[in-house]
């Protein structure tokens, strides 16, 4: 079966999805660049469910699929509770597209994934190495670990301190294409794995509205030019 995040495809050209938190939001609303809008609910300043909640409704009215992800402050987030984060997948579940969450939270992965699937939810299970990109091997078991959890897709995301690092990054996307797979690298050097791993098989990319929600994020709107420079419709 064809991958998809609500509406929108997954597989015949890259994806650019628009990331961003509470500050973003009418950024995010207006992201015609975008295929997906991604809501980062830990970047709330008050992340209650009914903000979040409220969020939701306002991404979806324009029209784009949606991510909620509440990212863990182990991996880049600001929620280090994981029942906090737990209230926020519960409440924001029946307004969005797909879910995100961290394959290393596994209370939370084994109270998520259930419901999400059997709401019809994309179901993003990721890792974040924020300092070093893992060898090759890492890289890999991740993603078969992501599977067996119930990923539609498993999103992995390094920081490169080097071309070799994304070069390993490159071989893990290469490795894992068939069954569907998100690759980035984070940081300085890793700013040309948001252009070049979707053709390697990465199905996803993601650009900034406002500040980056990761190291070497591009701005949404040199990632749209980019993206249909290089992989015209």
């Amino acid at each position: 079966m064809a991958l998809r995040i609500g509406n929108v495809a997954l597989g015949a050209r890259p994806r650019i999805v628009a990331a961003g938190g509470e500050d973003e939001l009418d950024a995010l609303v207006a992201a015609e660049s975008a295929d997906v809008v991604e809501l980062r609910a830990d970047l709330f300043a008050d992340p209650t469910p009914e903000h979040v909640t409220h969020a939701l409704r306002r991404l979806r009215a324009g029209g784009r699929p949606v991510i909620l992800t509440v990212r863990s402050a182990a991996e880049g987030g600001r929620i280090a509770d994981d029942g906090r984060r737990r209230a926020l997948y519960d409440a924001g579940l029946a307004h969005a597209d797909a879910v995100d969450v961290e394959i290393a939270s596994a209370t939370l992965v084994a109270a998520v994934v259930g419901p999400a699937r059997a709401a019809g939810r994309t179901v993003l299970l990721s890792a974040h190495f924020l300092d070093a990109t893992p060898p090759l091997s890492t890289l890999a078991g991740l993603v078969d670990r992501a599977r067996a959890l119930g990923a539609d897709l498993p999103k992995l995301a390094a920081h490169a301190r080097d071309l070799d690092d994304v070069c390993t990054l490159l071989q893990a996307t290469l490795g894992a294409r068939d069954g569907g797979v998100v690759t980035m690298a984070m940081g300085p050097v890793g700013a040309l794995s948001r252009v070049f791993f979707p053709a390697a098989g990465s199905l996803l990319t993601y650009g900034a509205v406002g500040r980056p929600t990761a190291p070497g994020q591009l701005a949404l709107g040199e990632l749209r030019r980019l993206v249909d420079r290089f992989y015209p419709a």
